[in-house]
């Protein structure tokens, strides 16, 4: 049997609320706490002390009311999350006027690296575990607009899916290892010149043509520190995903 919480869309009051399909709880006069206003204080709480910090009772005291009244907007923590990520991402960037005549490559990356900007900018969002298929505004308007740079393209609709879930898949890692690295980073007290020096001088110490030829090779190229690009792994990794997909369509 299904909560007593949704509606005829399925999901919980809260994200129904969120697409406007569910008035404020309860009755009387407009109360000064609404759902905006929590999912807002959550935000704040993530960004400036991570998300081990956002607790119901700790967004209830950031707003100035009792734990118990957030319930009456958002059932559990998890949906608050959910809520969380949606305001995070915010809306994509629209799909250029002259969308029908670029190429769907440019489009799809266009979609990728805006989304890396948003996760990089915002890495709480990669601390909120992915629970559920998208079905908040802001996430469905950012899989529309995945779906919609393959719109002239062959590829089936499975085919499009498959698509934006590895690119998403890919945008995610990436960012969360830079995320990681940069905590890590911090936590070091030193710069990442340097940790990457100490790296590279650790395998050396640790590696010999004998034991690891493959790994004494990359080190002995300038893998580590020829590249003056920030995002060549990205591109690289990106730039190969599309390159199979851009074959499979051109096969039909």
């Amino acid at each position: 049997m299904a909560d007593e919480t949704e509606g005829g869309t399925g999901l919980p009051a809260s994200l129904e609320m969120a697409w406007g399909l569910r008035e404020r709880p309860g009755k009387g006069p407009r109360p000064t706490l609404t759902l905006p206003r929590i999912v807002d204080a959550a935000v704040a709480l993530a960004a400036t002390e991570g998300m081990d910090a956002v607790s119901m009772g700790r967004v209830a005291k950031e707003l100035g009311v009792s734990t118990m009244s957030l319930y009456r907007y958002v059932t559990a923590k998890e949906e608050l999350y959910i809520l969380m990520s949606d305001a995070g991402v915010g809306t994509p960037p629209p799909l250029p006027p002259d969308a029908d005549s670029r190429d769907w490559r440019e489009l799809l990356s266009d979609w990728a690296y805006a989304q890396r900007t948003v996760l990089m900018a915002k890495p709480w969002i990669l601390r909120i575990p992915i629970t559920a298929p998208p079905a908040t505004p802001n996430q469905l308007a950012w899989m529309e607009r995945g779906l919609a740079a393959m719109a002239g393209t062959s590829l089936r609709e499975s085919e499009k899916l498959s698509t934006i879930i590895l690119i998403g898949g890919l945008v995610r890692n990436e960012a969360t290892m830079a995320a990681d690295m940069m905590d890590a980073i911090i936590k070091s007290g030193v710069s990442p010149d340097q940790v990457v020096g100490q790296y590279v001088r650790t395998l050396r110490l640790l590696t010999g043509p004998d034991t690891h030829p493959a790994v004494t090779r990359l080190l002995e190229s300038d893998a580590f520190t020829g590249s003056d690009e920030p995002d060549f792994q990205f591109r690289f990794a990106l730039g190969r995903l599309l390159d199979g997909l851009a074959e499979l369509i051109d096969e039909r």
